[in-house]
Parts: C-alpha cells; sequence; structure tokens
C-alpha cells in the first residue's frame, strides 16, 4: 500500500465512518471532498501556510476541485490520502490527491485542486508568497 502513496509526501489516516455512507450503502461522494480537505489542511499545516497568512494576509484559496472515483467505499475501513503539489506559477499551484483503501489495497479515489493565492485585506488574487513556494520545494513538488 505504500507503493500507492510513494509519490506523496503528506499522509492523512482517516476512518470510513458508517454515517458517511448513503442510501446505496457506500460513502457518498461530498465525503471525498472532505478526505481531499483534510490531507490540504494538512500539507497546508507543513507549510505554516496560516502563519504567512497571518503576517500578510495572502492564504490560499479554493478555486476549482475534481474527483475521479475508482472503487466504492463501505463501513467499516480506514483510507489514506495523500497530498501533493505540482504546477506552481506566480499566483497558484495545483493539488493532487489520493485516497487508498486499507480493507481493498486500492486507489479508491483520485482528485485534485487549484489553489490561487488570496489577499484576504484587499479581496483579490495575490502573487504566492516566495516563502510559500520555496517551502513547496522543500516539501516536495512536481516541477
Amino acid at each position: 500500500m505504500e507503493s500507492l502513496l510513494a509519490e506523496y509526501p503528506v499522509i492523512v489516516e482517516s476512518p470510513v465512518i458508517w454515517g458517511d455512507m448513503d442510501a446505496y450503502e457506500h460513502v457518498n461522494n461530498t465525503v471525498y471532498f472532505r478526505y481531499f480537505e483534510s490531507a490540504r489542511i494538512a500539507f497546508f499545516d507543513q507549510l505554516k501556510f496560516k502563519e504567512v497568512k497571518d503576517e500578510t494576509g495572502i492564504g490560499p484559496i479554493l478555486a476549482s476541485t475534481q474527483c475521479r472515483f475508482r472503487i466504492p467505499l463501505t463501513y467499516p475501513d480506514t483510507v489514506s490520502i495523500g497530498a501533493r503539489v505540482s504546477d506552481v506559477q506566480g499566483d497558484r499551484f495545483t493539488m493532487h490527491y489520493r485516497v487508498v483503501s486499507h480493507q481493498h489495497k486500492k486507489v479508491a479515489a483520485e482528485g485534485e485542486g487549484l489553489l490561487i493565492a488570496y489577499d484576504y485585506k484587499a479581496l483579490t488574487k495575490a502573487a504566492l508568497p516566495e516563502i510559500i513556494y520555496q517551502r513547496i520545494q522543500k516539501l516536495g513538488s512536481d516541477q
């Protein structure tokens, strides 16, 4: 299973919750976006993005996201969710996610999100802070 997440520098685990299943007896599609969010926030924590936002007013904002479902998840299970970054540009980067089922030892879903640097004081797009760019490079990106 480690090989399925080898290229993801940030990995979080989450139990599959009974209440996250829908009437069709599998995890509802919206839950996968929460899995992605958990991995994204863990990645941001590694970058210390909140500290940078508190100092500069510039932080990340999710511009778009998508998911490709591979296998259905059901309770009970645990998933590992990996996050990595590619395509870092002056004001944006792409984050990739992979959800792996411990029970099935397979990829359950993959997705990505476009993150924009946003000035929360001026309420407009901004340049990605250099320190964040450097930390992304240090943590590992597909550049």
